[in-house]
C-alpha cells in the first residue's frame, strides 16, 4: 500500500496508542518509519506538533487517516453558515483563518485590521466540514521562523 503524503489529517480509528478522532500529522518518511505526530500546542491558531511520534504499526494502518485542509488563510469563495443552527454567516470575500481543535475539528478565525497591523483573534466559530469545500487558499507572504529546540521540523 503507497502511504498518503506528508500533511494534516483525522485519524478515523485508533492508530497504535492514537485514538480515534484525533488531529494528527502524517510523516511518510523518517527513522524508524512513518508515522503520526500530535499536536501539544496552539501559537497563532496553528497546532504545533511534538517532536516525539507514534510510528504506524503497519502501512496499512494509514487507511484510518483522513486527510484535512491545510491551517492557514483561505477566502470564502460563497456565502455559508457555520452550522445548522445558523449562527454566523460568512459572506463572499471575507478573508478568514483555518485552524483545528485537538478533535481534529474545523475552526475558522475572522482576522481583523487594527491600524496598520492584522489581528489574529484568539476565538473563532467551529463549522461544519461541509462549508470547507467554500473557501479557497489564499497565499500570504511571511517571514521563516526558526524552530524551537523541541519543535518538529514539518516539510
Amino acid at each position: 500500500m503507497a502511504l498518503p503524503p506528508c500533511g494534516l489529517y483525522r485519524t478515523t480509528s485508533a492508530i497504535g496508542g492514537v485514538p480515534a478522532a484525533r488531529l494528527v500529522y502524517f510523516h511518510n518518511h523518517g527513522d524508524p518509519g512513518a508515522g503520526i505526530y500530535l499536536p501539544e500546542r496552539w501559537e497563532g491558531n496553528r497546532a504545533r506538533f511534538s517532536a516525539k511520534g507514534h510510528t504506524l504499526p503497519s502501512d496499512e494502518s494509514a487507511a484510518a487517516l483522513a486527510p484535512l485542509l491545510p491551517e492557514g488563510f483561505y477566502c470564502v469563495t460563497e456565502a455559508f453558515h457555520c452550522c445548522e443552527k445558523k449562527c454566523r454567516l460568512f459572506e463572499p470575500s471575507l478573508f478568514v483563518q483555518l485552524g483545528y481543535d485537538g478533535a481534529a475539528s474545523p475552526i475558522l478565525f475572522v482576522p481583523e485590521l487594527m491600524g496598520a497591523s492584522m489581528a489574529l483573534p484568539e476565538r473563532g466559530v467551529r463549522v461544519d466540514d461541509a462549508v470547507l469545500s467554500k473557501m479557497v487558499a489564499l497565499t500570504v507572504a511571511s517571514s521563516p521562523r526558526a524552530p524551537e529546540a523541541h519543535e518538529l521540523v514539518l516539510h
